[in-house]
């Protein structure tokens, strides 16, 4: 018996050059959605960098009252502002996640039907927006988060706050007339003022560090991709 001839294999379906219609008016609303999505995470970064805003500036006004009165709001209120910070920072991922989404619809598919391109559904920036879709995650780590929130809003409260609190000692109850009345100044019970000096230094230096820590992560991760068209 001759023996079987082997099977053809099936002709792979064509790909599409182009969206329809039905699918670009779905994309449209699909971004009208993440646009929404992320001006709502946006105003919630902006109510707790407002809460950082206003109990600083209640703690410049209890300081600053009259000569007699303490520094520690500005003690006390750094570490508030700290809460704060770690509060914005993990609402900022998840707003990311919505930015991320609609910035790559603006730049990949808004951006070429503008210039009057064709609009391709096989490009990469499909798969990305597809298996963030089916994967959704965080595209920035935590610490990252916290580097770009201190370095846009909080590395500004936390300047202010440091510069008003030497300011306080060197001023009140009267202008310093040697610096070791700044120790003495900054005493707070039974704890000496060299040591609450060293630390609120070590405070706003960590910070400063870990502002530029994460910063050079960012421009690492931004070298690694090579790429424009990428989420986060």
């Amino acid at each position: 018996m001759p023996s079987p001839q082997p099977r053809e294999p099936e002709p792979l379906a064509a790909r599409r050059l182009e969206f329809t219609a039905a699918e670009i008016g779905a994309l449209a609303h699909l971004y009208r959605g993440e646009i929404y999505r992320s001006t709502v995470w946006r105003t919630r970064l902006d109510s707790s960098t407002n809460w950082a805003v206003v109990t600083t500036g209640i703690a410049l006004s209890a300081t600053y009252s009259n000569a007699e009165a303490s520094p520690l709001p500005m003690v006390l209120v750094g570490l508030l502002v700290t809460v704060f910070l770690l509060f914005e920072a993990r609402r900022y991922r998840y707003f990311n996640v919505w930015r991320a989404r609609a910035r790559l619809l603006e730049t990949d598919f808004y951006a070429p039907m503008i210039r009057g391109e064709s609009l391709s559904p096989n490009g990469r920036w499909t798969e990305l927006l597809a298996n963030d879709y089916r994967h959704p995650s965080y595209h920035i780590s935590y610490a990252r988060a916290i580097g770009r929130r201190l370095r846009r809003t909080y590395g500004w409260i936390f300047a202010i706050q440091a510069i008003a609190y030497y300011g306080k000692l060197a001023i009140h109850p009267g202008p310093l007339t040697a610096l070791s009345e700044v120790a003495q100044r900054a005493a707070i019970g039974p704890i000496p003022g060299d040591i609450v000096i060293l630390a609120g230094v070590a405070f706003h230096t960590s910070w400063a560090i870990f502002a530029l820590v994460t910063h050079r992560l960012e421009a690492a991760k931004r070298r690694e991709r090579r790429n424009l068209i990428a989420m986060g």
